[in-house]
């Protein structure tokens, strides 16, 4: 079952990068970001990756974590991770149980062959687990810049 707004998260737990485990529940009392992106090392990804990195402080000010999440191995995350100076964690979520979540798996084409990817998608959970505001169809310029200020709003 999908979230939906106003409605409380179900807790999960995902691997992440620096050897974290992430779940919901450990993040109580925080508000977090998790935002979906198709590919490592791609250059919409990258930029949204490095909005997110460069407004990193002002996320932490505002009592909010922060969490990169696609399909990517966590050997991929890490190397991108390292490569863009990313202060924050990357979650892998090789087997979609993130993305199926929060219906982020939508059906795309490119070239004219459709497949099914990652829609760039952002989500900001409120601090006692309840999803307060959701991004779907991301389009990367100004947006990080708009959760930060939602995160600064709850």
């Amino acid at each position: 079952m999908a979230v939906t707004l106003d409605q409380p998260v179900p807790d999960f737990t995902a691997q992440a990068t620096s050897g974290e485990t992430v779940s919901l529940a450990q993040l109580r009392g925080r508000k977090v970001v998790l935002y979906f992106y198709p590919k490592d090392s791609t250059p919409g990804c990258t930029t949204q990756g490095q909005g997110f990195r460069d407004m990193q402080a002002q996320f932490q000010a505002a009592g909010t974590v922060v969490f990169g999440v696609s399909r990517d191995g966590l050997k991929s995350h890490e190397n991108f991770k390292a490569k863009q100076g990313f202060t924050f964690e990357l979650i892998s979520d090789k087997d979609e149980t993130l993305c199926q979540l929060f219906d982020v798996i939508k059906l795309k084409k490119l070239y004219g062959k459709e497949y099914l990817g990652v829609d760039r998608s952002t989500f900001l959970i409120d601090e006692q687990g309840v999803l307060r505001r959701a991004w779907r169809g991301v389009k990367v310029p100004g947006h990080v810049a708009e959760v930060l200020e939602a995160a600064q709003g709850l």
